[in-house]
Parts: structure tokens; C-alpha cells; sequence
């Protein structure tokens, strides 16, 4: 198909992630052990595995039309998405990783038993790292001249091994960086998933109608991911003081039963909080209550 869309899913640490938003929002991508061109269940799609610290290269080269990649990514290639002759286009933030919904950080650490407590201290020292040009940034910003290295792997144990002072990594939990014996002093980036087009490409209809269905759909998918829906049965006498215990995207719906002394309540919730509401719920007099997941909110 010649106007199929040119998709980029991030290989490494998101492909699993990414892989599996892609399946809830209703795309199912099969990998293959020998080639990076997986089968998307999708014939106006064509996908392909790229290293995420590439994929803002190829998205301006127009090599792929629409894919996932770190904000941190963007950063580092120094592309200024906010400006219009930049062929890249940033169509949506997904936060989302392979641990947990939120944001990850690149920190900068040093070893535990250093006497190293701000950036300040690290004047004229050794920083290894895969983020350079950001955590260069960084440190001019901030007035201190110090040398940076490269990293190109392995980055925890620079500093274990002796052959950096600090080093600047992305974490989202620390518990790695912890592990290595290392020491957080500063947090350098925050970063997440975004989900970027080549603007030619949303130049053409064809291309823009499917990249408009796929951020949607994404979107709905990561939302579904916090939420979870209530249905019940609730005694009409008692709907005013049930009404009150929940909170809803709009309102609840309500609907007469057979019986008119009961009512059908249905609500989407926050899924935190499930687990206090429905022993509320059923103080109040509300039988019947079925949770169930949701897989895509829009």
C-alpha cells in the first residue's frame, strides 16, 4: 500500500510497554526474532523497531511518518519543536513507562560515601553519562565547568569502578541507582513519551486521519489505565446520599428498574479509590456492586 503510514515503536526499554498500550488501543503488533519490521494487524500501517535515541532523526528525515520517543530524546538532538520550519510535530504526551504512569527522571548521583552534597561540589570533575548534550546544558546553566563522558552502557557502575565522580542516568523508582550504592543530588531532566509526526506527513489527509485515529486511541487507552467502572443496584429512598459518595468523569447515569423502589447506577471512578467506596457504598444501602476495567476512556 503506497500511503501506508510509516510507524516507529521504540526498541529497548519502552518496546514492551509501548507494545502492549498499542494492543488496549486495539493495534496488535507481532515482533519477529529476525528483522525489526513487525506485522501490525492494520493494512494502512507499517511498523518497524528503532532505538528511541534515533527515532527524532528519522521523524525529521521523514524516514518515519509518526512514532513514540522520549522527550528527552528531542531534547538532546536540540530540535526546537516549537519551531514551525522544524519538520518534527509533537501530536501527544504519553506518560506512561515501563514501571509506572508517570514521568521519568535523568538525576545526577554520585557514590554514597562522597563528599559530594550539590552540583557545586562537582567542579572540575569527571560526569559519565548517555544524556551529554542535555547534562551539558545542565551544567552551564548552572556555572560549573566540568568533563563530560559519554556513556555508553552501564552507566551506574562509572562511578563504583572509579571512572567518574557522578553520573547523570534516567530513573523512575531509584532503585537501581540505589543498588549501585549511589546517591541522588540533583535532578538534571524530566522526561516522557511523546508521540511525534514528520509534518509532511500531516500534510497528506490520508496520513493525518490515521494519525489523528491512533493518538486518540493511545490517549483513550492510557486514561482507561486509572480509572474502573461501578455499576449497582441502589435504593431509590437512598439515591441522594449514594449520589454523594460518587465522584464521576461527567455524572452518574441512573435508570428505573422493574421495581420502582430501586434504581441502576453506573459511573466511571478512579480505581484508588474503589476500595474505600464501595464499603461506603453499601452502608448507604447499594447491593449488587460489579467494579469492572475499562479499556479505553475517550
Amino acid at each position: 500500500m503506497s500511503n501506508q503510514l510509516k510507524l516507529g515503536i521504540p526498541k529497548g526499554s519502552l518496546e514492551d510497554s509501548t507494545i502492549s498500550l498499542f494492543d488496549r488501543a486495539g493495534w496488535k503488533i507481532h515482533k519477529h526474532i529476525r528483522n525489526y519490521f513487525p506485522d501490525i494487524n492494520d493494512p494502512e500501517i507499517t511498523a518497524r523497531l528503532c532505538r528511541v535515541q534515533e527515532i527524532p532523526n528519522y521523524i525529521d528525515d521523514g524516514i518515519l511518518d509518526l512514532a513514540l520517543t522520549g522527550k528527552d530524546w528531542i531534547e538532546e538532538m536540540n530540535f526546537n519543536l516549537e519551531d514551525e520550519s522544524c519538520n518534527i510535530v509533537k501530536i501527544a504526551d504519553l506518560v506512561y513507562s515501563k514501571v509506572s504512569n508517570r514521568p521519568a527522571r535523568w538525576v545526577l548521583a554520585v557514590a554514597g560515601n562522597s563528599p559530594y552534597q550539590k552540583p557545586e561540589d562537582l567542579q572540575g570533575k569527571r560526569i559519565s553519562t548517555e544524556l551529554k548534550g542535555v547534562t551539558q546544558k545542565y551544567f552551564e546553566r548552572l556555572g560549573i565547568p566540568v568533563q563530560i563522558n559519554y556513556s555508553w552502557g552501564a552507566t551506574e557502575a562509572k562511578v563504583v569502578e572509579g571512572l567518574a565522580d557522578a553520573i547523570v542516568e534516567v530513573t523512575e523508582t531509584e532503585t537501581t541507582i540505589k543498588a549501585h550504592g549511589l546517591r541522588v543530588i540533583d535532578e538534571v531532566f524530566v522526561t516522557n513519551t511523546v508521540l511525534i509526526a514528520n509534518r509532511v506527513a500531516l500534510n497528506d489527509p490520508t496520513k493525518k486521519k490515521k494519525i489523528d485515529q491512533i493518538s486518540l486511541l493511545l490517549q483513550g487507552a492510557l486514561k482507561a489505565e486509572s480509572l474502573v467502572g461501578l455499576k449497582m443496584n441502589a435504593p431509590a429512598n437512598k439515591l441522594d446520599a449514594i449520589l454523594a459518595l460518587l465522584p464521576a468523569l461527567n455524572s452518574p447515569t441512573v435508570a428505573n428498574l422493574k421495581d420502582s423502589d430501586w434504581l441502576s447506577l453506573e459511573t466511571v471512578v478512579d480505581k484508588n479509590l474503589v476500595r474505600d467506596l464501595i464499603p461506603q457504598l453499601r452502608e448507604k444501602g447499594a447491593e449488587g456492586i460489579l467494579e469492572y476495567a475499562l479499556n479505553k476512556v475517550i
